[in-house]
């Protein structure tokens, strides 16, 4: 994998910027990642990049299915669903649809009638639209919780989970939970998480294909 893969750099000084950018981060989590394959040491250098803190190395924590299951959905052109517009905009060069319902009109409207979150309405809609393929939550712990109840009731295919909500409500345990799960998954331990931590994983996924 290139320093262009990367960062997504296209001139000499964007590469430039990269190979200085992945040394400096592997110098800082070189023992944090030495027993990862070489997807799953992308996925947190991104990770690391995307937030110039390297205590992510350390948060990380991915199913030894994940990349494997992951990349054979995304091989599939299957559907990569996020819980906000703002992870969907920025998941860039994947030739399958990248969906969103959060402002969907019927989720809101399941969202009034069952009082729920319109995160976990909007996985709910997608349930019960067909969807098949990656499950994305950068913001919502109860867009987690509901994957993973409609993934147990076989009523989603659901392949797997990127799950890194971020806050101090729910976040944990819904990562601890899904970490606990059978499905493959990536998390991000504790209350740190969002959307450029959802993004670096699902778009370091992307280049491998």
């Amino acid at each position: 994998m290139t320093d262009k893969m990367f960062m997504g750099a296209s001139t000499k000084q964007g590469m430039d910027i990269a190979t200085k950018s992945r040394e400096i981060i592997r110098g800082l989590i070189g023992d944090d990642v030495k027993d990862l394959n070489p997807a799953e040491r992308d996925i947190v250098e991104r990770i690391v990049h995307s937030t110039a803190d390297p205590e992510y190395a350390k948060l990380v924590h991915m199913s030894s299915d994940f990349v494997d299951v992951a990349m054979a959905s995304l091989r599939n052109n299957e559907t990569i669903l996020t819980d906000i517009n703002m992870v969907k905009y920025g998941i860039t060069q994947y030739p399958g649809e990248v969906e969103c319902y959060i402002k969907n009109e019927e989720v809101k409207q399941i969202a009034k009638q069952e009082q729920i979150t319109r995160a976990a309405a909007a996985i709910r809609y997608a349930a019960q639209n067909d969807f098949e393929g990656i499950v994305v939550s950068g913001n919502a712990p109860t867009a987690v919780f509901e994957a993973m109840d409609l993934y147990q009731k076989c009523e989603m295919n659901v392949k797997a989970i990127v799950g890194v909500p971020v806050g101090f409500v729910g976040a944990a345990d819904s990562k601890e939970a899904l970490k606990n799960s059978n499905i493959p998954n990536i998390v991000v331990e504790g209350p740190k998480g969002g959307t450029p931590i959802a993004v670096a994983c699902v778009n370091s996924l992307i280049q491998h294909l």
